[in-house]
């Protein structure tokens, strides 16, 4: 391990980098490490669901489902409807774990030091930007499916287009909305990337640096990456949730009284919409 870090090569690629073909599709390194950190999470959260299902608990299983509960309320919290929050949440968390370890693999030593041709074996799956957009992409469909079934598709269709003639400044407003929803699938997608990215040709540069006492000083910058891992995981998590309330939220201006008492956001049909305080986390 010691001879490994030391004659390590500085390689950074900005892009994922292909490893090798299946017919015409390119299997890359991001996409290896990522099938790896994929089956992990599926075998600890099967392993998980086992033990809780046949009532045999231990401090792990006890745990994860302490994690699920405390989301869950901080997924009410955010949302303002039971109801609505439990039906996102389930994607929210699958988005968590996925991202939680897949960050964390790609932290593990032979990561960026393994190599085939010249080229990293393994890569974090959140360090590929085609990774990152996608889950962005997700996110935001999904907000927007759940603005549909709240407000209607023409009722969704309106938060964006408003009669300039009539109402020109709901219709100015409007277009920032909807330049908004961009900007998110963007930021979504770059926040995650660039700091997946960043900590790989940290922990890269830190190895080439230190050369023989690598393995003394990089599992402090492990330990850090480990952390900054779950914060990329729980901001990605709360976004998710920010966005839909904010998707669903009911105004004041775009609906009679009638339909603003049905389409309210608490579950017990209490005026409790929640868009100042998503407003607030975002």
């Amino acid at each position: 391990m010691l001879n490994t870090f030391a004659a390590l090569d500085l390689h950074i690629s900005l892009a994922a980098e292909s490893i090798f073909h299946v017919g015409p599709i390119a299997v890359t390194n991001a996409m290896i490490l990522g099938v790896i950190g994929s089956t992990i999470m599926l075998g600890l959260l099967f392993y998980v669901a086992g033990k809780v299902k046949n009532g045999k608990y231990n401090r792990f299983v006890g745990l994860v489902q302490w994690m699920f509960e405390g989301f869950l309320k901080s997924t009410e919290d955010i949302i303002g409807d039971k109801k609505l929050a439990r039906k996102i949440f389930p994607l929210a968390m699958t988005i968590f774990f996925t991202v939680l370890i897949t960050y964390w693999v790609s932290i593990l030593p032979g990561v960026g030091s393994i190599t085939w041709n010249g080229v990293p074996v393994f890569r974090g799956l959140p360090a590929d930007l085609n990774f990152t957009f996608a889950l962005a992409i997700i996110t935001i469909v999904a907000s927007q499916v759940y603005a549909i079934q709240r407000h209607g598709f023409f009722g969704n269709i309106g938060r964006y287009i408003k009669n300039p003639f009539k109402d020109p400044i709901g219709a100015f407003e409007g277009v920032l909305e909807l330049i908004g929803e961009f900007s998110r699938l963007v930021a979504l997608s770059l926040r995650l990337f660039g700091n997946a990215f960043a900590g790989e040709v940290l922990l890269l540069v830190i190895a080439v640096l230190t050369s023989y006492f690598a393995s003394v000083v990089l599992p402090f910058f492990m330990a850090f990456e480990l952390f900054i891992g779950f914060i990329q995981a729980y901001v990605f998590f709360v976004l998710t949730l920010i966005f839909t309330s904010l998707a669903v939220a009911t105004h004041g201006g775009d609906h009679k009284s009638d339909e603003s008492h049905h389409n309210t956001t608490s579950i017990d049909h209490s005026s409790a919409d929640r868009p100042s305080q998503a407003a607030q986390l975002e």
